[in-house]
């Protein structure tokens, strides 16, 4: 048998993601979810919604976060965590206001947040912290107890979560045709977000010219890449790009795109290109259709050999990964002296948001930070 881990003064672990329709019919009401109070008309909505019919009108995000759960679940089992693991979104069930009265109602009282994004962003991480705000709101209006909740630290240099991205693109590599594999070009692919977003991602003193969002992706391809030279002897030039671009065309959002890096590097002469979706935990929306059909697409028009590499998903290090997350918090909530794990320059992320962090676009309540209103 396992040892006994002490996750205490913890009691559960919620997993927060996106979410995402599970059928045609789920389509337009989950983007007018996601698009509330924006004022966009249902038709809109409609067209909006086509890359999700061409899959069904299901989103794989779903599915990919109940992998994940089994995933965290067994590795919790096998290790001697007795920690339970809930499962809440922002814009589809399971919803995070029904998940968390559910926790309360079994008894939960110091709850540690795990969301499915591993950098700095409002979208990313101050937008999920403004969720929990509105629902412990709920919470409160219906008589409830409320629960504490914390939010793990960012862990995009956790080297359970770089770890499998470098295999990623190393068996990416091995699939080009031998003839093109030494030169191939290595596009590592992030969310592009607004410039004003990316600029004010991360605590006041890293605002600037891209923020804690730039400098952190940044610093997880050149990790992949440095590790992938190491693995194959081989030094691939590589490049940060973006995708997913969505917003009035006036305003400006991080740049170049993923399918413009595509037309620029084939008419430079780079004979194959590896795409990497580092900014993503799971193969959701986003990679299927902006990387395996919009990109692909391109590169097959260009005649350019691409092959995009996986996403860490469920894999069993990234399990363990989140185990090490909780006990590092674990052990500093108890005042122990922790040693945070984390690859390259950066170092470990903080535990607590402070003041300014991932600045809200207009003023609202956000949970688990320094200027939470719910302690």
């Amino acid at each position: 048998m396992p040892d006994v881990l002490d996750a205490s003064p913890y009691d559960a672990l919620l997993l927060l993601s996106f979410g995402g329709p599970e059928g045609p019919d789920d389509v337009v009401p989950f983007l007018e979810n996601v698009t509330r109070g924006r004022g966009i008309p249902k038709e809109r909505l409609k067209e909006v919604g086509q890359h999700y019919f061409l899959f069904g009108g299901v989103s794989p995000i779903n599915d990919q976060n109940r992998a994940l759960l089994d995933a965290l679940r067994k590795d919790f089992a096998e290790h001697g965590l007795a920690l339970p693991v809930y499962w809440g979104n922002r814009n589809w069930a399971p919803y995070l206001t029904d998940t968390l009265r559910e926790m309360v109602r079994d008894g939960r009282r110091r709850i540690l947040v795990l969301a499915t994004s591993a950098y700095a962003s409002y979208s990313g991480c101050r937008q999920y912290r403004e969720n929990l705000a509105d629902a412990l709101a709920a919470l409160e209006a219906e008589g409830l107890e409320l629960p504490r909740i914390d939010k793990l630290r960012h862990y995009f240099n956790h080297p359970g979560f770089v770890e499998p991205m470098v295999d990623g693109v190393v068996r990416s590599l091995a699939e080009l045709p031998e003839e093109v594999r030494e030169d191939a070009h290595l596009a590592f692919c992030t969310h592009s977000i607004p410039n004003s977003a990316a600029d004010t991602s991360g605590p006041v003193e890293e605002h600037g010219d891209g923020g804690a969002y730039v400098r952190q992706h940044l610093d997880v391809a050149r990790l992949i890449a440095d590790a992938v030279r190491e693995r194959t002897g081989v030094d691939h030039p590589w490049q940060l790009v973006y995708q997913s671009r969505s917003g009035a065309p006036h305003i400006p959002w991080l740049e170049p795109d993923i399918c413009d890096h595509l037309e620029e590097r084939h008419a430079a002469g780079v004979p194959a290109v590896v795409m990497a979706p580092i900014g993503f935990v799971s193969d959701h929306m986003e990679v299927l259709y902006d990387l395996d059909t919009e990109a692909t697409a391109k590169a097959g028009e260009l005649g350019l050999p691409v092959r995009r590499s996986a996403t860490v998903g469920a894999d069993p290090r990234f399990a363990a990964a989140v185990r090490d997350l909780v006990l590092e918090r674990a052990g500093a909530e108890r005042g122990q002296e922790v040693t945070p794990c984390a690859l390259g320059t950066l170092g470990a992320s903080h535990n607590l948001c402070p003041v300014g962090c991932c600045p809200a676009r207009a003023p609202r309540p956000a949970a688990a930070g320094a200027d939470s209103p719910y302690v």
